[in-house]
């Protein structure tokens, strides 16, 4: 929001989704009214205008802001208040903030220290007891979500308890379970919300289970790395069952094995340092959020890896929650979670960060390598990121898997357009002979990958971008 979106917000005036702060030494009162947003249709507290309208803004110190987070984390699922900072036209040093409430409907009603508000025109009131019971019994009723639902047929037996107290012992490790976490799976089940008195439900399955075939074929992960731009011609095409945990580990080494490594020179250091193409932090957050946050009911679904030539990306079935659009992603943004059971095993065994700040990350992360934001997608029903490189990238394999030097050598060309054979010895991080360099450049013009134009010692060598 800038200043003009402002003004036509304060233009409304007070009424069923606006409230309008005078300073923050008003924000408990604040929060009470985007508790009672987040219990009706959503709305704006603006801290730093007047009742009448006037904006006057105000100082913002660390102290102020420390207050202002100390009271909103009493807000029952606080990361659906989105806080914003707008300088005012007249004084740099005076802001507004603007506290929007958007709410969920599964995370309704929210409370705020513990009570809850409702919003009546243009007044903010605690809630009536009655309707708070109404509200809490609509949430709890969660047959709906397919991962709350019995596995039929399915108990402790059938599931990898060994995960499971892996994922007890890595909780407690993080600190987001307590040492008193015993070692029963049973318990640690029940622990996780994940098991009834009727049975355990779907989301163990997801997580924990061992053999997936024929009740839950969702419980899958496609990975394929394709030669060129297209899928026209697999190098390598992999299609595996398993619970969330080990398709993550499968896909991270999958990535390792098929991504381009990229070599730098460190600044005091005669050795090169390999470093994956894309940060791998980036990369597991976003197989992460795939797996916690796909749409396990589609029977056929899966998670999707693809490497190409120039990009790589990642697919999950189920379209965005209700509520959330693509360009949200890269921005603060409320945490919708699809299926909370499974997000929340992630988030114990340290998997997650923070909630709502997945996506942000990875945008982060790519961009302090050097790379250009990733592309946030949805399409077919699915949800995908794309990941491309900040420049040429050599390929792994043509006809057969190309050398280290040979990779080198395109990077080169890539970087510097066309060279004499000599610029190019001068360039390379090993020195070798120039009839070896001579051999692996005519091995890579066989390729098709560069080319020679001119004659003996003005012919410059060129690389040939195009490889589909």
């Amino acid at each position: 929001m800038d200043y003009e979106g402002l003004k036509r917000i304060v233009a409304k005036k007070e009424w069923d989704t606006l409230e309008l702060k005078k300073s923050t030494a008003q924000i408990k009162p604040a929060c009470e009214t985007l508790c009672a947003f987040l219990n009706g249709k959503g709305g704006h507290v603006l801290i730093g205008v007047k009742k009448d309208g006037e904006i006057i803004g105000q100082e913002i110190s660390e102290k102020t802001l420390e207050g202002i987070a100390n009271e909103l984390a009493k807000i029952k699922l606080h990361n659906d208040v989105i806080m914003e900072r707008i300088a005012l036209e007249t004084s740099a040093r005076r802001e507004v903030i603007v506290l929007e409430a958007r709410p969920y409907g599964p995370h309704v009603p929210y409370t705020y220290d513990d009570r809850p508000y409702e919003r009546i025109g243009n007044t903010t009131r605690r809630m009536p007891r009655e309707r708070y019971d109404q509200l809490l019994s609509k949430r709890r009723d969660t047959t709906h979500r397919w991962e709350t639902q019995v596995a039929e047929g399915w108990s402790i037996e059938d599931l990898d308890t060994e995960e499971i107290l892996r994922t007890a012992r890595r909780g407690i490790e993080t600190g987001r379970l307590p040492e008193s976490t015993g070692s029963d799976p049973a318990e640690i089940l029940e622990r996780f919300d994940l098991m009834t008195d009727k049975g355990i439900l779907n989301a163990a399955v997801v997580l924990f289970g061992r053999e997936f075939l024929p009740d839950y074929p969702q419980c899958g992960l496609r990975m394929a790395r394709f030669k060129g731009l297209s899928k026209t011609e697999f190098l390598d095409n992999r299609q595996i069952y398993g619970h969330a945990f080990q398709l993550l580990e499968e896909a991270m080494v999958f990535l390792r094995r098929h991504l381009p490594i990229a070599g730098k020179i460190q600044p005091g250091l005669f050795e090169r340092e390999d470093e994956p193409l894309f940060p791998t932090v980036a990369l597991r957050e976003a197989l992460v959020n795939a797996f916690c946050h796909r749409d396990y009911s589609i029977i056929g679904g899966a998670v999707n890896l693809a490497i190409f030539d120039d990009r790589l990306e990642i697919w999950s079935d189920g379209t965005l929650p209700s509520g959330l659009r693509v360009e949200d992603l890269k921005r603060d943004h409320p945490s919708r979670l699809r299926n909370p059971s499974i997000a929340e095993v992630f988030f114990r065994r340290g998997l997650i960060e923070k909630w709502g700040r997945g996506t942000q990350k990875i945008v982060e992360l790519c961009v302090q390598a050097g790379h250009p934001e990733p592309e946030f997608v949805e399409q077919g029903g699915s949800v995908g990121v794309k990941f491309t490189p900040s420049g040429y990238i050599a390929p792994y394999r043509v006809d057969f898997r190309l050398s280290e030097r040979q990779r080198e050598i395109l990077a080169i060309l890539s970087i510097h357009t066309d060279l004499r054979i000599g610029e190019i010895m001068r360039l390379l991080t090993t020195s070798i002979p120039e009839r070896t360099l001579r051999r692996e450049l005519d091995r890579l013009k066989n390729l098709d990958l560069v080319e020679l134009r001119g004659y003996g010692r003005g012919a410059r060598w060129f690389l040939i971008k195009k490889q589909d």
